[in-house]
This record gives structure tokens, sequence and C-alpha cells, in this order.
């Protein structure tokens, strides 16, 4: 194909220049010993400060480190309670478990002060709360994915059997049963299939409008408030079976 030659006016052949060619440039590694800039400091210094106030904040004191680990865990109790208890307020009804992955908890609570930071630090997603209606064929499909990485749930209890199987599921101190429909409170992450829970995906959601991170950090409050430290433990909720 040929290409189109267009003649210019001798006007516009004058006036018309190559566009220039842009200078090289050179590639600068900020680290933190990079100088700052003093006019953009003064910007952010009072936000910056603000910030940090809000963080250190102390809602609540633990006496010891509350951490997560592989199986049933602390940390993963005690989130998963609160989930439970805080969607039975929000929504008015019993909730018959919480739900709450090791993936989804990315620090411990520290022993000693616990701070608005250190929540920030374990729930720094802006996920929400909400419930799940999961008919029994699904709850059966989420103790088998529980079973396989022995994690725990509020409000049941199950053995893990050597090949990874759950047995003599009880939810609410009550066999389970397949036959029921049962509600489950989730971050909207985990219940959009998250952390491989694929099999919620088909059910929608109920909102309650708090976030996860709030549910925590009120709860925290509310120990505190009532004279309580903030802990947690492993309570047998997932036994195996060697």
């Amino acid at each position: 194909m040929l290409a189109a030659v267009v003649a210019l006016p001798a006007c516009q052949r004058a006036a018309y220049q190559p566009q220039a060619q842009l200078p090289a440039t050179t590639a600068v590694t900020v680290t933190a010993a990079q100088a700052a800039d003093p006019k953009v400091e003064a910007v952010v210094a009072p936000y910056r400060q603000k910030v940090k106030e809000q963080m250190d904040e102390v809602i609540g004191t633990a006496p010891t480190a509350i951490r997560k680990n592989n199986g049933e865990s602390p940390l993963a109790n005690f989130t998963a309670d609160i989930l439970r208890e805080r969607a039975a307020t929000a929504l008015g009804q019993p909730i018959d478990l919480g739900v709450m992955t090791n993936g989804g908890l990315r620090a411990e609570l520290p022993a000693g002060n616990i701070t608005v930071g250190s929540v920030f630090e374990l729930m720094p997603f802006e996920n929400e709360l909400v419930v799940l209606d999961a008919p029994g064929p699904v709850v059966q499909q989420m103790f088998d994915y529980a079973a396989r990485v022995k994690m725990a749930l509020a409000g049941a209890t199950y053995t893990a059997t050597p090949d990874g199987k759950p047995a003599d599921i009880q939810i609410g101190g009550k066999p389970f049963d397949a036959s029921r429909t049962y509600t489950i409170a989730i971050s909207d992450y985990l219940a959009g299939g998250g952390d491989q829970l694929t099999f919620f995906r088909p059910i929608k959601p109920r909102t309650t409008g708090v976030l996860v991170r709030s549910a925590i950090n009120d709860h925290i409050r509310q120990l505190t408030k009532a004279g309580k430290p903030v802990e947690a433990k492993v309570e047998g909720r997932v036994k195996l079976i060697n």
C-alpha cells in the first residue's frame, strides 16, 4: 500500500516544526534518607499528627499476646466469636455460626496495651460483616473445608479425622442437620469466595452495615468499659484423631 503524501502550503511548511526530542531521563531512588520537602512537610504534618493520635489511642489491655496459628487458634476464636455476636445484635436474631480464616488476620494483638492502630494492623481491610443463610449441603462443604485445615468456627465443634474429614459436627450443642438452613456471620470477602470458600458464592448475603474492623474495635472497648482484659484461648472446638 502506498502512503499518502500531503503537500503543505509554503506558509504552513515554514510554521511546521518536528516534535522536539525529549531529554534523557535519570532514575532516582527514593529512600528514607531522602530529605523531605519543607513545604510539603508543612502541609502534611498536621494530618499525620492527627492520624497518629487516633491510632495511638489505647482501647484495651491484653495479659498475653493473642496469636494465630495453624488449626484452632486464640485469635481466630476471638474474631469469629465477635462476628457472631455482633451480627446477632445488628440483625436482632441469634446467629448459628461465625467464620474467620487465618488468611484474613494480618497481625496478632500484642500483650499489654491494645490501640486503635493494633486493630487496623489486625484487620487493614474495609471488609463488611454480613450474614449468610446457608442450606445444609453448603454448611457441610464449609466443615469439609474446615477439617482440611483444622479451622475452628464460633458456635460449633467437630472432630477432624486423620484424612481431613469432619465428624461429630455439633452446632449450638446439637448434631448437624443437613436439612436445615444455618445462619453464618462472616466477612463479605469470604462470603464472596475468598480464601477458596467458593461454595458460599451462590448465597446472597444480608448486610449489617458494620465493618469487621469496627466490630473488633467496639468489642475491645466494651471489655475495657466492663473492667475486663482482652483474652482468648484454644477451647477444643476442633478435636483431632491421631
